[in-house]
C-alpha cells in the first residue's frame, strides 16, 4: 500500500512541524521530523506489558531507566489537586524522591501543608500561575469532571502533563481527551494502594499506568519518565496496561471486593471467642471496604462499564448455590417424609413401641421453622394410600421445585 503525507501548521512552542504518514493498519503511524529525530507518538495502546521495577518501554522493546540519559534531573513541580487523604498519601511518595508539591482543595489544609514543605493554594488559578510540570488529579470520580471545567488551562505551560490516580481509567482518559489542549500530555495511573495498604512502603505494590498522548522524544517525554520513576524508585511494580483492559480487570477484583465487604457490612458481623482465620478475613474486608466512602463504591460501579456484568454474574452465581443446597435439601426430604427412610447414620435405639427418630428434630424444635418441620400424627389411622398422598400433597405445598 502506497503511503500518502500532509502537512501541520505547528502551534507557536513547536519548532519543527511534523510531518505524518499514512502507513497499512498494522503499524503504528509515526511522526516524522524534517530533523534527524523521529519520534512516535502512542495514543491509546491496546496490550498489557508488566515491567519489573526500574523499567520502562522503550520503542526497541523494554529497557532499564538510566536517569542520566532518560530522565531529567531538575525536580519536578508537581501540583495535586484534590489533596484528603489519598492526595497527602503519594504527595509523601512524591517529596522522598527529592521533587515540590503544590497542593490545591475544596478543604484548607494550609496549615498540613506548612508542617511538611507543601505550598497550599486555595484557588485554582494560583496553582496554575506556578506554572507545575505535572497536574495530578486526586479528586474523587464522581467530582473529576466540575473539577476538570474549573482548571484555568490557558495558565499552564503547553508541554504541561495531566495524570489522574482514579480507580476507573476509561472515563478520565475520555474526559482528559475531550478537555484538554491538544498539546498536554495525559498519563493515566492508578496505584492499586492506599494509605492503609501502603503504610509500610510501596515495594512490590502494583502501579498501573497508560501514556495515553505523550509526545516522545520531547521534554514532555522526558518529565513523563521522570514522573513514573516516582514509583518505580518507591519500589512498586511497573504495570503498563490499556484503560480499557484496567477497567476489565478493575471489575473483576476490585469492585467485586468492595462488592462483597458492602454485603457483608449489612450482616453486622461480630468478632467471636472462636473465629476462624477464614472469618477474621472477612471481618478485615468489610472494615477496608466500609471505611472508603460509599460515593468511591458507587463511583466505581457507575463509571465502569463492566461493573453490571459482575452484578448479574454475583447476583447468578448466589442463584445457582442456592438450587444446589435447596435441591439436595428436597431429596433428602422426600426420603424421609414419603419414603418414611430414617438416618441410619444419625439413627438411635429407642424404647420398643416408639417410632424411629428422623434426620429432623420434632414439631416443637423447630418452632418458627414450620417449612422444615415434620407433620403433626395423624388424628385417626389412614390406609397406606391416603397416607402417601396425603405426604405427597404436603411436599408439593412445601417444596414447589
Amino acid at each position: 500500500m502506497a503511503s500518502s503525507s500532509f502537512h501541520l501548521h505547528a502551534p507557536h512552542h513547536i519548532k519543527a512541524i511534523p510531518k505524518i504518514t499514512i502507513i497499512p493498519s498494522t503499524k503504528r503511524p509515526t511522526l516524522s521530523y524534517p530533523t534527524t529525530t523521529t519520534t512516535t507518538t502512542t495514543i491509546i495502546k491496546n496490550k498489557a506489558h508488566t515491567f519489573g521495577v526500574g523499567a520502562l518501554r522503550s520503542n526497541n522493546g523494554v529497557k532499564p531507566l538510566e536517569p542520566s540519559s532518560e530522565v531529567n534531573e531538575t525536580p519536578l513541580k508537581i501540583a495535586i489537586i484534590g489533596f484528603g487523604n489519598f492526595g497527602q498519601f503519594i504527595a509523601k511518595g512524591i517529596q522522598r524522591q527529592g521533587h515540590a508539591v503544590l497542593a490545591f482543595s475544596r478543604s484548607d489544609y494550609s496549615e498540613y501543608c506548612n508542617q511538611n514543605g507543601i505550598k497550599f493554594f486555595k484557588t485554582l488559578e494560583g496553582l496554575c500561575n506556578e506554572e507545575p510540570d505535572i497536574v495530578l488529579v486526586c479528586s474523587s470520580i464522581l467530582s473529576t469532571e466540575s473539577v476538570m471545567l474549573g482548571i484555568p488551562f490557558h495558565k499552564l505551560k503547553p508541554d504541561t502533563i495531566f495524570a489522574d490516580v482514579l480507580s476507573v481509567k476509561q472515563y478520565p482518559r475520555n474526559l482528559f481527551l475531550e478537555v484538554l489542549p491538544p498539546e498536554f500530555g495525559i498519563v493515566c495511573t492508578h496505584p492499586m494502594f492506599g494509605p492503609e495498604s501502603g503504610r509500610h512502603g510501596w515495594a512490590g505494590l502494583p502501579f498501573v499506568y497508560d501514556e495515553v498522548r505523550i509526545l516522545k522524544g520531547s521534554s514532555q517525554a522526558q518529565k513523563c519518565a521522570q514522573f513514573l520513576s516516582i514509583f518505580q524508585k518507591e519500589g512498586c511494580r511497573m504495570v503498563e496496561m490499556s484503560c480499557e483492559e484496567h477497567d476489565r480487570h478493575a471489575a473483576g477484583t476490585q469492585f467485586i471486593t468492595h462488592t462483597i465487604g458492602r454485603i457483608l457490612s449489612q450482616l453486622n458481623l461480630e468478632s467471636t471467642p472462636i473465629n476462624t482465620k477464614g472469618y477474621e478475613t472477612l471481618l478485615q474486608l468489610t472494615e477496608n471496604t466500609v471505611s472508603d466512602s460509599f460515593d468511591l463504591y458507587y463511583g466505581l460501579f457507575m463509571y465502569n462499564v463492566n461493573a453490571t456484568e459482575q452484578i448479574d454474574n454475583l447476583d447468578k452465581a448466589f442463584e445457582i448455590v442456592k438450587q444446589k443446597l435447596f435441591g439436595r435439601l428436597h431429596g433428602i426430604l422426600r426420603k424421609q417424609i414419603v419414603e418414611r427412610v430414617p438416618m441410619q447414620r444419625f439413627q438411635r435405639s429407642v424404647p420398643e413401641g416408639k417410632p424411629a427418630s428422623y434426620f429432623l428434630p420434632d414439631n416443637k424444635k423447630m418452632n418458627g421453622f414450620s417449612s422444615f418441620a415434620m407433620p403433626p400424627e395423624p388424628a385417626e389411622k389412614l390406609s397406606k394410600e391416603q397416607d402417601d398422598e396425603k405426604d405427597k400433597a404436603t411436599i408439593s405445598s412445601r417444596f414447589p421445585f
